[in-house]
């Protein structure tokens, strides 16, 4: 396992899961749960682009850190919505369509790779839409505050989240549609065709 600093950025998304959930339970007051999970949530977010940009700078690029990279952002954006739907601020089917989609496209992305296919799995607009969308809405249902009196932030955060995963099911039917041919066929290889 190569140790460099984009790793360790990724490594730190890792350890910022357990530190998203145990602000929840800390004796220090709604308000200062909100805004801690907020900034270790945008925190991490900031270091998914970081390690990536850094690696590509550098030349670190690696396959660990090309494995661990969408382990720890699937990771940190599952709990964040374990736990929003623990607080109530989101709704479960929600949580569900999209962590559904993430354990169904990172299996079929597996999938694809073995067979020699992965570039028909490729990440695609539609998904880095669906994950921008995450990436704002996350933040604002985890601060959960009113800013400066002007408005709350569940509201907007809700239409994103529920933007979000609208944009989850229709990358889902993208990428499975990519991969229908080799579906179809029962697996073979490109190959063996």
């Amino acid at each position: 396992m190569p140790l460099n600093l984009p790793t360790l950025l990724t490594w730190t998304r890792v350890l910022a899961i357990p530190l998203l959930i145990g602000v929840f339970y800390l004796p220090i007051g709604r308000e200062a749960q909100n805004v801690s999970a907020t900034v270790l949530f945008v925190a991490a977010a900031l270091t998914d682009w970081l390690d990536g940009w850094l690696a590509r700078r550098l030349g670190q690029t690696s396959a660990f850190g090309a494995f661990l990279d969408p382990v720890a952002d699937k990771l940190i954006v599952c709990v964040a919505l374990v736990m929003l739907v623990a607080l109530g601020r989101l709704d479960a089917v929600v949580a569900v369509i999209i962590i559904g989609r993430e354990l169904t496209i990172s299996a079929l992305r597996e999938w694809m790779a073995q067979m020699g296919a992965h570039a028909s799995v490729a990440v695609h607009s539609i998904g880095k839409l669906k994950t921008t969308a995450q990436l704002v809405a996350i933040p604002m249902l985890l601060y959960d505050e009113r800013i400066d009196g002007l408005f709350h932030t569940r509201l907007p955060g809700t239409w994103l989240i529920w933007v979000a995963a609208v944009l989850t099911v229709w990358s889902m039917l993208y990428y499975l549609r990519r991969a229908w041919p080799a579906l179809r066929d029962g697996g073979r290889h490109p190959s063996q065709s």
